[in-house]
């Protein structure tokens, strides 16, 4: 076989330049400590590596969205903390106000200081955040969640939007409460059945309460869930005798008698702190239809003939009609009537049974963030842990063996020292050398 001149000088260039290219390869590996470079280098592991470095990014994001929420709750947390303080303080206000031995001028004098925690309760209502949006819009974060129309009638104008941060692949956190949840979903009483004692009552009959003793019955929807106990005292008899019968004012008719309601005296006999119940109890009653609604009330003290009671399913309020209705009742005093001192005190305990829910509602809300910031620990160590993971697995792919390099590099140098030597041999023999 014959070998030209120019075909020993291509394959021995062509040898030498293979060696370099290897060499400059190794040579950056060594320089950058990364085995992978270009994709070229390990088709399969760039792929890879490409595929774990995305999904590396998409976790660092997850985690500066879990910093986000977790300033974002802190905030709202502290903001409900203030909240919580306040209602506090207004509910020491409020037992203050309930000493006999103060004058409407001393009730006065609380007002003052209820209305400057009422202005602040207003104030931490429409706080804002870093960024200048409202706590409390929900989705509107740039309209002022409440404003006040009238003294003490308060409006929403937020939503009940709650903004999301994603903080993982399938998971998504609540980073506000919407203002109504927090201000305005205050229920009533026992948070299904209210009493209250008519405006224009002249006894001294005071509220003891009003409960749900049969839940199915109360739930049922044949149940008008509206009632009206009426009272009547006979005084021509001696001891004076108290009466009462159940309306319901629905239907217009009396539940004891299935009949209209009429003037008293009534079948039921009065006794005081006696719970009366909203069932048939046979005798007195004389109604062939039995009923049973399911709720039983409570009156102490004496009423006189035509006071009443209301009760009715509780509904919800906002927590700043509770406010100010504790202090219209101080601005409105009490007389040294009974009737005055009995309708004060069914007024200031209605307006402490206001403060309790509203405190349980605050209480609820800030349950619920707690429990979001209790997960956004959960999902940040996730999130770490995704991150430490995806380092382990690109280093394993791409970070460089420096002795394994570096013995390859040197091998690729004698390689290429005997290549130059050998061509240059090769091209320095002559025919005429051996003629």
């Amino acid at each position: 076989m014959r070998v030209s001149t120019s075909t020993i000088y291509e394959a021995g260039v062509g040898g030498m330049l293979q060696l370099q290219e290897q060499q400059v390869r190794l040579q950056q590996q060594v320089s950058t400590g990364r085995r992978i470079n270009t994709p070229s280098d390990d088709p399969i592991a760039a792929a890879a590596v490409l595929e774990i470095s995305q999904a590396k990014a998409m976790n660092e994001q997850y985690g500066i969205n879990i910093d986000r929420a977790r300033a974002a709750l802190l905030l709202e947390e502290q903001s409900l903390g203030d909240v919580t303080r306040v209602l506090q303080d207004i509910k020491t206000l409020a037992v203050n106000a309930g000493n006999a031995v103060l004058s409407n001028t001393d009730r006065l004098a609380i007002v003052t200081e209820l209305q400057v925690r009422y202005d602040e309760l207003l104030g931490i209502a429409n706080r804002r955040d870093g960024n200048g949006q409202y706590l409390f819009s929900g989705y509107k974060g740039d309209t002022p969640p409440f404003s006040q129309s009238a003294a003490g009638a308060v409006v929403y104008q937020g939503d009940e939007g709650q903004r999301l941060l994603q903080i993982g692949a399938t998971r998504r956190v609540a980073i506000n409460d919407s203002g109504n949840a927090v201000f305005m979903a205050v229920r009533e009483g026992d948070g299904r059945v209210v009493a209250a004692a008519a405006a224009g009552n002249t006894g001294s009959a005071i509220l003891g309460g009003a409960t749900v003793s049969n839940d199915a019955a109360w739930r049922d929807p044949a149940n008008p869930r509206e009632f009206s106990i009426r009272f009547h005292v006979d005084s021509a008899v001696t001891p004076a005798q108290t009466t009462y019968d159940i309306i319901d004012p629905v239907n217009n008719i009396s539940l004891l008698t299935g009949a209209a309601p009429a003037a008293g005296p009534y079948l039921r006999s009065y006794r005081e702190g006696t719970a009366i119940v909203l069932r048939s109890v046979t005798p007195p009653d004389t109604n062939p239809v039995p009923f049973d609604f399911g709720a039983t009330v409570t009156v102490n003290g004496a009423p006189a003939s035509g006071d009443s009671v209301s009760v009715r399913a509780a509904a919800s309020r906002d927590m700043f009609g509770v406010v100010a209705d504790l202090m219209s009742t101080l601005r409105a005093g009490q007389s040294a009537t009974a009737a005055s001192a009995a309708a004060y005190s069914n007024q200031l305990s209605t307006a402490l049974t206001g403060l309790d829910n509203a405190l349980d509602q605050v209480l609820l809300v800030r349950a619920g963030a707690g429990t979001r910031l209790a997960e956004l620990d959960t999902a940040q160590t996730a999130s770490e842990d995704a991150v430490l993971n995806h380092d382990q697995n690109l280093s394993r792919l791409r970070d460089l063996d420096y002795a394994a390099a570096l013995s390859e590099l040197a091998q690729r140098q004698v390689q290429l020292e005997a290549a130059q030597k050998s061509f240059l041999q090769i091209t320095s023999l002559q025919l005429f050398d051996f003629i």
